[in-house]
């Protein structure tokens, strides 16, 4: 019996830990942060070396305050959709609907979090780096999750936080709002919009039965949605080059960026035509393989 009483509370304290872990939800934080690194390293002023401690501590910090920050904001988002996400196959099994942790708990974890991970950037960085990063998670919770039930003007407001990742990383480097990192910040506004209509086109019966309105239309069938992907991959097409006519990177990260757009809007032009689930996908990985492809194209060339 003795024996069974710390086996039992080791095992307790794993699944909480598994719990917040799902509040953080780190394969998206990860994401996202990793952004606002490029977005550091990218600056003029920041020269890497791999031997270069002070670099490496500059990034593990940046990246430790954005996951904070970044789970901060997932964790407000989860509590103020616990009933909606109740509703959905994908997150009905997240702590807040299946009812593991109440909303007071997730509460001071996401104010610890957010509130800790914006002061860590604005100490240890600068002010405005800081300041970004708490705007971002209360644009994020307060504005883009409550107006996805409301209107799918959502995807816009949402792709601002979502954005601003590699912008609050030029920040922290550069301590202002130049135009390298309003450059980067471009680049992923513009590529969030196909991203998220493909997943919403996917998840289209999960979302509707939770009365989440994310794509451009209110019925899935019609090829709008196609049409609306396509204009905007297409703009990152010319955008790509803007990196390089400024300075910021050379012909190599240029082309690469340039491919990588040209592949996001030929699968956004298969889905207008087919219109169905796999052009769908498609699309929606197509976003995966663009953002992380192209980010990493424009700091090994400027390296």
């Amino acid at each position: 019996m003795l024996r069974e009483e710390p086996i039992k509370a080791r095992w307790q304290v794993a699944a909480r830990a598994k719990d917040y872990n799902q509040l953080l939800k780190p394969n998206l934080s990860g994401m996202v942060v990793f952004s606002s690194v490029i977005g550091y390293l990218m600056a003029p002023n920041v020269q890497f070396a791999w031997a270069d401690m002070h670099i490496w501590r500059q990034i593990i910090t940046l990246f430790l305050g954005g996951m904070l920050v970044t789970g901060g904001a997932n964790t407000i988002n989860q509590i103020l959709e616990h009933e909606s996400d109740s509703l959905m196959k994908r997150t009905r099994t997240r702590p807040l609907p299946d009812g593991r942790m109440g909303r007071t708990e997730a509460w001071i974890f996401a104010a610890f979090t957010g509130i800790g991970g914006a002061l860590l950037l604005a100490y240890y960085f600068n002010p405005l780096a800081g300041g970004l990063s708490f705007f971002s998670l209360l644009l994020y919770a307060f504005a883009y999750t409550p107006m996805k039930k409301v209107h799918p003007v959502a995807v816009l407001i949402g792709a601002i936080p979502g954005a601003l990742p590699p912008l609050i990383g030029w920040v922290a480097a550069t301590g202002s709002l130049s135009i390298g990192g309003w450059i980067l910040f471009t680049l992923q506004f513009f590529w969030q919009f196909p991203h998220f209509w493909a997943i919403a086109w996917v998840a289209f019966d999960d979302y509707n039965r939770a009365g989440i309105r994310m794509l451009p239309t209110r019925e899935k069938e019609t090829r709008f949605t196609g049409i609306q992907c396509m204009l905007y991959s297409l703009v990152l097409i010319p955008m790509a080059m803007v990196p390089h006519f400024i300075g910021l990177t050379g012909n190599i990260g240029m082309w690469v960026c340039v491919l990588c757009g040209m592949m996001y809007f030929a699968a956004s032009v298969v889905f207008y035509i087919r219109n169905d689930h796999k052009s769908a996908r498609r699309v929606m990985f197509a976003s995966f393989i663009y953002l992380p492809t192209i980010l990493l194209a424009l700091v090994i060339d400027k390296m």
